[in-house]
């Protein structure tokens, strides 16, 4: 076993799993706020359509959603272990949760909404919208009602978490017999690398032309075919001890598989760009292409936060705990900053600074304010504040 997981025993924490996870937010921040100049669909854009950023938006694409849900997967398996209770568990999630979510439907999605209804015509102010017309139910200029918008990764991490919890309540046996038998076979050779991304593409394309390809907790099955066994991969991963010697070893063949598969996404996005649409034989080669590098990307990315990140630092703790705050309120400011500075007509370059600066001064307030109020560190994220404990002195020094 490695030095760095030698680390994880003895702290109960990983270190390195925290700066992916960081890391990985941050860049999901700047990923919104290229789509803003992307050719692609999004909330909001600007006159430039820069047709370059196709291809490593096109590399970021497949991975960065299912490395999100196996680093959260990860450390539901270390908020497990604090009770070994189900009912605790589920419990404490849906706080984190769920009240976060009402939250941002309540207060920060109505921004998003109203500048969508806002380019499609709708004639009033926001104070008129968020009071009355944001809380119907059905479509509206255009726009269906009500909307996840990107809180639906709330929405599906909760879900999935429902869903570990009623394993871990009725389903032990089972979860005994992937962690007794599964793993250990998996362990032998590459078949940690090509096993689990023959079956994400086999559900994957067995999906393709069966289901509508969207979002919805309800819809979105292909998502899920993907997105939940990644996140039950990081539960596993983390009570798993001997999968990362594993990683550590056949992380060469998930860097290549990543990369072959990486080529060919590129080539089907770069070939049929903004709303060309593709042969199906051609559509399923994407399909494909992305899963097996999202699998195959989270592989190398874990084993690199294992190997050269998993080291604290004073920071860490702060920004761990900022990263949930920053997701709620990012993808708001960035439309409502958006909104605001286009009729300047920037250049690209300073239409990304203003946007890349506000939204960190937005989501930086948001939080440093936030976590200083009682009644609205829940409503961010955060949990209760721990009370210092005073400082015990021996009888001797006394």
């Amino acid at each position: 076993m490695s030095e760095a997981n030698h680390g994880l025993e003895r702290s109960g924490r990983h270190y390195g799993l925290d700066w992916l996870r960081i890391a990985a937010f941050a860049l999901l921040i700047v990923y919104h706020i290229a789509m803003v100049f992307s050719p692609w669909p999004w909330v909001i854009h600007t006159d430039y359509k820069l047709s370059w950023l196709i291809a490593p938006m096109a590399l970021l694409t497949p991975w960065r959603l299912p490395l999100l849900f196996a680093v959260s997967g990860f450390a539901s398996w270390h908020l497990f272990a604090k009770s070994r209770d189900p009912r605790a568990f589920l419990h404490a999630r849906n706080l984190r949760l769920l009240i976060p979510l009402a939250f941002g439907m309540a207060v920060l999605i109505p921004v998003e909404m109203w500048v969508r209804v806002v380019e499609a015509g709708y004639p009033h102010g926001y104070l008129r919208f968020w009071t009355s017309d944001y809380w119907r139910i059905g479509e509206f200029w255009g726009r269906n009602f009500p909307s996840w918008e990107h809180l639906w990764f709330v929405v599906y991490l909760w879900a999935y978490t429902v869903v570990l919890a009623l394993i871990l309540w009725r389903g032990r046996g089972l979860l005994d017999l992937v962690t007794d038998r599964v793993v250990p076979w998996m362990a032998q050779g590459r078949r940690l690398v090509w096993v689990p991304a023959v079956l994400l593409v086999i559900a994957r394309l067995a999906l393709q032309f069966v289901v509508a390809d969207e979002q919805g907790l309800l819809r979105d099955w292909a998502g899920h075919a993907n997105y939940l066994p990644l996140f039950l991969f990081g539960f596993v991963l983390a009570g798993s001890p001997m999968l990362w010697p594993v990683l550590r070893r056949v992380w060469g063949g998930a860097l290549a598989l990543a990369a072959v598969s990486g080529v060919a996404v590129v080539l089907v996005e770069t070939t049929y760009p903004g709303n060309a649409v593709p042969p199906h034989w051609v559509m399923a080669l994407a399909r494909a292409g992305q899963v097996a590098m999202g699998w195959a990307m989270t592989l190398v990315l874990i084993q690199l936060a294992d190997r050269f990140w998993n080291r604290d630092h004073r920071w860490r703790k702060t920004a761990a705990e900022a990263v949930f705050p920053f997701y709620l309120v990012h993808q708001p400011a960035i439309v409502l900053i958006a909104w605001h500075t286009l009729p300047l007509q920037l250049s690209a370059g300073m239409q990304f600074l203003v946007l890349l600066g506000g939204t960190a001064l937005v989501c930086t307030f948001t939080y440093l304010i936030g976590r200083e109020i009682g009644w609205l560190r829940p409503l961010i994220g955060l949990g209760p504040r721990q009370r210092a404990t005073p400082a015990k002195i021996s009888p001797q020094a006394a």
